[in-house]
């Protein structure tokens, strides 16, 4: 595996998972919560979504397979939705692909553990992250270095990710509403150009071009 595929693949990660997105939404969740409290539902919520993610990997190639659906098909319908994912990151909004639904954030506010349900799922461990691992398992049949080497970057990322909840009130102060837009939008650009390459090359292979 090249260093340029190691890169895109760990800035796609970073773009799907979102940490810095993600934080100000934990602070805003997590309000009113001691400390104690706060880092227990960060540690937990990681452990869950990381959990759910390493499922998708090691059996999302036998869940394509079983489905019948061929990778390039695959890549098609994955790269539209990364692309949807890419316009709400673009244009700083809120559909439910990436983050939660109003009604799903009045639930929230009234539980007592966040941890499950909305911040592994589906705020971490959401249908755009698990597309893309989906997508990189099928990339990577038949080439264990690049499916060892997706995991390892998974990892360093979820760990990011982990630091970025734990920090959350404080990032909230350095980077603000708006600070925490701006880099949303920024890497929403750059997963649109790898939404758009994944189809590409889906057409590519499904056609024979």
């Amino acid at each position: 595996m090249t260093f340029e595929q190691l890169f895109n693949l760990c800035v796609l990660f970073l773009v799907v998972i979102d940490p810095f997105g993600n934080a100000p939404m934990f602070a805003s969740m997590a309000r009113g919560g001691d400390a104690a409290w706060r880092r227990k539902m960060a540690y937990k919520g990681i452990a869950i979504a990381f959990a759910i993610m390493l499922v998708f990997a090691f059996t999302g190639d036998r869940l394509l397979t079983a489905l019948g659906i061929a990778v390039p098909s695959f890549k098609i319908a994955g790269g539209v939705l990364l692309f949807l994912v890419a316009l709400d990151m673009v244009f700083a909004r809120h559909s439910g692909l990436r983050s939660t639904t109003d009604r799903e954030d009045e639930e929230a506010r009234h539980r007592a553990d966040i941890s499950v349900f909305p911040l592994a799922f589906p705020m971490l461990a959401g249908p755009a992250a698990l597309t893309t691992i989906l997508l990189t398992v099928a990339e990577a049949r038949g080439h264990p270095s690049m499916f060892f080497a997706m995991l390892g970057i998974l990892t360093l990322v979820m760990a990011f990710t982990l630091g970025c909840l734990l920090m959350a009130g404080g990032l909230m102060k350095l980077m603000g509403e708006t600070g925490a837009n701006v880099v949303d939008r920024l890497l929403g650009v750059l997963l649109a150009a790898l939404a758009v390459q994944y189809v590409v090359d889906g057409m590519k292979a499904s056609f024979g071009l």
